[in-house]
């Protein structure tokens, strides 16, 4: 399920300062993970605002599991967090739980934009570790967020690419993202217009090549991902939106 996280993050565009945030305190999704006719699993989202170390911070939390019958096969039980500012979307803290099949992980992370680094402690390991970053990165639940504000989204045209540094499993990787154009999607929620991309992301890490992963955002002030689907190694994975809750604006549906 971690793969479908990032899925959602490498989607979407890098942060320009929307002119009105794509979304707010409460805000919760849905998604049903399939493979192939096989309903895999279920992703959410949710996000509160809080207070961190004194600063104002949304707390992001992101949810993977499998279900039925993949999971009595390879049971996945993933949990992700973040705090990250209100104003500024720079991440303060990373909490990563993840338990995929017996292999498991447990970390935190801590940034420092004093010196742009991040702590990052291992309680499996019992290690820490410092990793330099800048203060431009993400992480893979905060740049869900921070990308959505994107105002080139607005004014794109069909082939631009965009470029995002995310810090991810103790490494930096940069996505670059290519926009496919607009098309209507049908929903359990009724036909949406959307925004189609493309990323392009490292051979040999989780797409069987560059161009695999096809994404379908909602075309309106909401910039909800409805749709994900890639191909990996060994078959293909999607994801479809089937619950919401408290969006900044209603869902355009056309019909």
């Amino acid at each position: 399920m971690r793969k479908i996280l990032l899925t959602f993050v490498v989607a979407l565009l890098s942060y320009m300062g929307h002119a009105q945030s794509a979304f707010k305190s409460g805000e919760y999704f849905k998604f049903q993970v399939s493979y192939g006719f096989i309903n895999a699993g279920i992703a959410t989202l949710e996000l509160k605002e809080t207070n961190y170390k004194g600063k104002k911070v949304f707390h992001a939390k992101g949810h993977g599991y499998t279900t039925g019958v993949s999971k009595t096969f390879f049971k996945v039980n993933d949990d992700y967090q973040s705090y990250f500012d209100v104003s500024t979307g720079q991440p303060y803290r990373i909490e990563k739980k993840i338990n995929e099949g017996g292999y498991t992980k447990n970390q935190e992370g801590f940034l420092n934009y004093s010196n742009n680094t991040v702590l990052v402690k291992d309680y499996k390991s019992k290690k820490e570790h410092t990793y330099n970053v800048h203060s431009k990165i993400q992480d893979v639940i905060s740049a869900f967020y921070h990308l959505r504000n994107h105002d080139k989204l607005d004014n794109i045209k069909v082939g631009e690419t965009v470029s995002i540094d995310m810090f991810f499993d103790d490494e930096i990787f940069k996505f670059k993202l290519k926009f496919m154009g607009y098309e209507k999607i049908k929903t359990k929620f009724g036909t949406i217009n959307t925004m189609k991309f493309r990323p392009y992301v490292q051979a040999g890490r989780v797409f069987k090549e560059q161009e695999s992963l096809t994404v379908w955002v909602s075309n309106d002030a909401n910039r909800v991902p409805v749709k994900i689907q890639a191909s990996l190694l060994v078959g293909s994975l999607k994801a479809e939106l089937i619950q919401y809750k408290n969006l900044v604006s209603n869902l355009k549906v056309i019909k």
